[in-house]
């Protein structure tokens, strides 16, 4: 057991997070087959199971993960949806877990319907039953870096109306709403729990104009606003002003930009969201209402049929499980952070049956209010597979993955590396 290792997962890294949801088992070029089936069995190693600062505890594992997918295509209309269902066995036992197991849960589905040659409207939702902080995420930032034991549930669900108006101009009016629910609760002033910092549903409509300034590119003006409110309701901290609870962290943004989608080549294309955003922290009498600068950017290399380049770059307010309250000793308390997020991916096709790919992502983030206010953490994380095709419907893959935050908080920072080997099967 202890010789075996194996998957812990490919964090998943892209310029769209998850604007385009990736539908498991689900693929465009096999239009006739409106479904398909797969497993995976993968054994790993963790030498920091629970993203510990210090006492690291290691572990080796299995992991069994069954999936599904189905797909169904009209002449205006597109469904598809997915199931992937992972089990981990570990040799020791998961801080804050009753068993030495854990079980994943993800939902996908997605619907794109043509009304007319004007109009047309998509839909998706994704949700997410885990563990993980990468699992746990709706974009490519990230409010916590530890793993966190129990049944967590992320739910990111989106729907669009494209409306063309004239042959150069298009309203695009949008809805995303993500709803977090964490396992752990019960906590106090001293220990807030997981709930209490992070339970939250976070409501973005917006709208935007497009307009075609060639027929490659297209221009975005557009206007977006997002509430976001904590539905933990405990207790997380006391300041020289009194207790703080978790709604006392609500605040709500609006955002102005400018932007282009556009194609520079047939094999190279760009998109760019760049503007301004203000805060306001309504709760919280020390809030540090005001503007902040936004940005989202990704550029894409197609270089070989198979093989591509992704890079990209997000600026927004973003939550966060730091309190710093510091005891009372201070007459405020951390409402957030402003997050800077560098991502990238090499996805290369080695030979005609073995693929490579890696991943890396540094998140560096500066705390709004509290103790803390003005301190930072980088986090950086890494990711190397290989996949193997021995036949259409059999392949092997082992990778690496390495994680690791820096955090001018006290006792936050770890490095975590985990290794993986695998089969997997697909119908």
């Amino acid at each position: 057991m202890k010789k075996i290792v194996a998957s812990v997962g490919m964090v998943a890294l892209g310029a769209s997070g998850l604007q385009a949801i990736n539908i498991p088992g689900i693929t465009d070029d096999s239009p006739t087959k409106p479904w398909n089936v797969g497993i995976s069995l993968r054994g790993f190693y963790d030498d920091n199971i629970n993203t510990s600062h210090q006492g690291s505890k290691d572990t080796v594992g299995m992991e069994v993960s069954p999936k599904i997918g189905f797909g169904m295509s009209w002449e205006q209309t597109k469904l598809t949806a997915g199931y992937t269902y992972i089990f981990k066995l570990y040799e020791r036992k998961p801080a804050g877990n009753s068993d030495n197991y854990d079980q994943t849960h993800v939902f996908d589905a997605a619907l794109d319907h043509v009304f007319s040659e004007r109009y047309k409207g998509s839909a998706a939702d994704s949700m997410v039953i885990g563990q993980e902080p990468d699992q746990l995420r709706a974009g490519n930032s990230f409010a916590t870096f530890q793993r966190v034991s129990g049944y967590n549930l992320r739910n990111y669900g989106t729907a669009s109306l494209t409306a063309q108006l004239t042959p150069l101009l298009a309203l695009k009016p949008a809805y995303n709403n993500t709803l977090y629910s964490y396992a752990q609760n019960g906590g106090n002033a001293d220990n807030p729990s997981t709930v209490g910092l992070l339970d939250r549903i976070e409501s973005s409509p917006s709208l935007d104009t497009l307009w075609t300034i060639t027929p490659t590119t297209l221009g975005v003006v557009g206007f977006q606003f997002r509430q976001v409110w904590y539905t933990g309701d405990e207790e997380i901290g006391v300041t020289q002003n009194g207790s703080v609870k978790s709604g006392d962290k609500d605040f709500r943004q609006y955002y102005v930009y400018i932007g282009a989608d556009t194609a520079f080549r047939q094999d190279l294309t760009g998109s760019a969201r760049v503007g301004g955003q203000y805060i306001e922290y309504y709760h919280d009498p020390n809030g540090q209402d005001g503007w902040g600068p936004y940005a989202q950017l990704s550029l894409k290399w197609t270089y070989n049929p198979d093989c591509y380049v992704e890079v990209g770059l997000t600026q927004d307010i973003n939550a966060t499980d730091v309190t710093g309250t510091g005891g009372g000793t201070a007459n405020s308390f951390t409402v957030s952070t402003e997050s800077t997020v560098l991502y990238g991916s090499i996805n290369h096709q080695i030979t005609p049956k073995l693929r490579g790919s890696l991943l890396g992502q540094i998140q560096n983030s500066y705390f709004q209010g509290g103790t803390f206010d003005g301190n930072s953490e980088q986090y950086y994380l890494v990711g190397v597979d290989f996949k193997y095709q021995f036949t259409p419907h059999f392949s092997g893959d082992a990778g690496y993955n390495f994680d690791r935050l820096d955090s001018d908080v006290p006792d936050r920072a770890y490095s975590r590396n985990r290794v993986y080997i695998g089969v997997s099967a697909a119908y």
